[in-house]
């Protein structure tokens, strides 16, 4: 195949902005669709080879595979391996085992089907899984092995229908994914068939400019970089993707592909040292950013500035020359081809990774909990705030309770049912129910249809179920107030004044219409969280107390630095104006005497920063219940 080096230069343009994204640099809010594009320039190459190698009756799939396994997995090895002892040192045991399943995912090539069984792509929780990207290798890897097969099989139809085969496949995927985004968005997201067409569209311009050849029309070409561009800068977290809102930078990279001929403006631009330069090292900057920054983040309690992941952007890059020249270009070479050796050491390697991964999630995980934690944090590795996938709908018959909220209202579920069993819960991360509300964090708004979702389905739970008389509201209120509060409490200048004026208008119209619902309505408030109690404290509670043991971790705090105050007064005095709301702050029993307490009665009251265990949300819920 013959090299073009404007395809190097569109990587560079895919992979940058993809970075900036994950680094959390909001000019780039569409810096995703990066991946998109690496989807048809792998469709596109991967195609052209397929057929000059079919044509040529040189073809062998098990040549394919050694080729490709010699170009994905070596790098994609050294970047586990490097990950494994800093996933060792810096998480959690919770985070450890969410690691140690993405090793065996990712052995077996189905990375992209554990995510999405997990979480979803934009959801905080995300940001600090180290190999949450290689969802995308996956779909690229499930690619590569079915697809040669379906061409080997088809062409016995003839060149011209197996184009059309394609074309029809790639219509059906993306109807597909049209369903999707609003029945399963994150299956939509993750998964290879609502993928697939931006796949086949490289294939479709292979196929093209096998017959034709590159053209050179400059307004096309110009008009395909265009788009790309424009979706990186246009789209963001809310915009449903994949979609025909991808059909954008997809037809925009097929537009390229098509028309920039070299001597086109476009090609000459992506064709400078700089978009080359990148392009080439673009595979290991992708494997190496999303590790760096995730334990970035699992290292530091306060969000890292934008200055920091600027730094850790930039050393990807620095690491993937390294990885570039040292490891992908010398296991590249057609040597390691003879007698499969790059095909049966990568399988040798997989097999290794995924040993070890079902060995940390069987047994070390273990120890954790029963050996080294001790009786005093049994049950944190199954914090009571977790759970399977983004929505939590425990419901139970005859219910006189419900619990409603985000990840905050699941922490409480276990503890009430152990005062009142009659009690169910209707909740979804990362989400508050007030149906109108902005939440400003990443810019991404929460009228989304899970949100919305929300509200509508615990409105109509009650309207179903007229024996409960209770009604509980537990959220982390107001994150972006919460989030300025503890700048204030680090002295950096912050204004939130617009964010409260909003969130205390909402709050205000939302109570009030539930107000008339004729049943008591709970709210409870945000729980006090001391991110700056101490150095020590940084670590988060149930980390310190993993690595340097209970007698050397504080067990209370300084209540004056307990975040969470202003907006639990704004709570407490909107629920003074209506009769049937009744505010709980849960500092008035995790606090007392100028102290917080993170250990009370031997008990540890809190599962991470800002969660509580079974323990300390019984200490919340009893004066209730009572």
């Amino acid at each position: 195949m013959k090299y073009r080096a404007e395809i190097d230069g569109l990587r560079a343009l895919a992979v940058v902005p993809v970075i900036l994204f994950h680094a959390g640099f909001e000019l780039f809010n569409g810096g995703f669709v990066g991946v998109d594009v690496f989807f048809v320039i792998s469709g596109y190459l991967i195609t052209t080879i397929l057929i000059e190698d079919i044509e040529n009756k040189r073809f062998s799939i098990v040549n394919f595979y050694e080729s490709r396994a010699r170009r994905i997995l070596p790098a994609l090895f050294f970047v586990m391996l490097v990950c494994i002892p800093l996933a060792w040192m810096w998480m959690l045991p919770s985070q450890m085992k969410d690691f140690s399943q993405s090793l065996v995912a990712v052995s077996l090539f189905a990375s992209n089907i554990l995510f999405w069984r997990e979480s979803g792509y934009f959801d905080a929780d995300s940001e600090d899984k180290p190999l949450l990207h290689t969802w995308s290798l996956a779909v690229e890897e499930q690619y590569y092995v079915l697809f040669p097969i379906f061409l080997i099989l088809a062409w016995r139809f003839g060149k011209n229908r197996v184009f059309w085969m394609i074309v029809v496949l790639a219509a059906v995927s993306l109807l597909l994914s049209e369903w999707g985004w609003r029945k399963q968005p994150t299956a939509n997201f993750y998964l290879a068939p609502t993928r697939a067409w931006e796949l086949f569209a490289g294939s479709i311009a292979s196929f093209i400019v096998q017959k034709q050849g590159v053209q050179k029309n400059n307004l096309l070409a110009l008009l395909g970089l265009s788009a790309i561009i424009f979706s990186i800068f246009a789209y963001d977290e809310g915009t449903p993707f994949p979609s025909v809102y991808a059909l954008v930078p997809v037809l925009g990279v097929v537009l390229v592909v098509l028309y920039a001929e070299k001597e086109t403006l476009v090609a000459r631009l992506l064709r400078a040292k700089p978009f080359v330069g990148i392009g080439l090292i673009s595979y290991s900057a992708y494997l190496w950013h999303q590790p760096l920054f995730a334990f970035v983040r699992i290292g530091l309690v306060d969000n890292p500035s934008n200055e920091l992941m600027g730094g850790v952007a930039l050393a990807s890059f620095l690491l993937a020359l390294v990885s570039w020249k040292y490891i992908e270009k010398p296991f590249r070479e057609k040597r390691l081809s003879q007698h499969n050796f790059g095909l049966v050491s990568s399988l040798l390697v997989l097999v290794v990774f995924l040993s070890l991964g079902v060995l940390v999630h069987k047994k070390i995980i273990k120890s954790y909990s029963e050996i080294v934690m001790g009786d005093l944090l049994v049950g944190i590795n199954k914090s009571e705030y977790g759970g399977e996938g983004l929505k939590w709908v425990d419901l139970v018959k005859n219910p006189t309770t419900l619990i409603v909220g985000d990840s905050h209202a699941k922490q409480y579920l276990k503890a009430a049912r152990a005062l009142n069993q009659n009690v169910s819960l209707i909740a979804e991360s990362a989400c508050l129910s007030l149906p109108n509300l902005i939440n400003e964090y990443k810019k991404q708004s929460f009228k989304r249809e899970k949100c919305v979702g929300l509200y509508r389905q615990y409105l109509s739970y009650l309207n179903e179920n007229r024996e409960i008389k209770t009604l509980i509201f537990s959220q982390r209120w107001g994150k972006d107030l919460f989030d300025s509060e503890r700048k204030k409490l680090l002295g950096k200048a912050t204004d939130s004044s617009e964010t409260f004026e909003r969130l205390s208008y909402e709050l205000n119209q939302y109570f009030g219409e539930l107000n008339n619902l004729k049943i008591k309505i709970i709210i409870i408030g945000n729980v006090p969280s001391a991110y700056v109690a101490s150095e020590q404290m940084k670590e988060g509670y149930v980390k310190c107390i993993y690595k340097h043991g209970l007698p050397l971790c504080p067990k209370t705090y300084n209540s004056d630095l307990r975040e969470g105050r202003w907006i639990n007064a704004l709570l407490s005095e909107i629920a003074n104006k209506y009769e049937n709301v009744l505010f709980i702050d849960p500092a008035e029993t995790l606090c007392g005497e100028g102290q917080c307490f993170i250990v009370k009665n031997n008990q540890l009251l809190y599962s991470d920063h800002a969660h509580l265990t079974t323990s300390g949300a019984s200490t919340v819920l009893k004066g209730i219940f009572k």
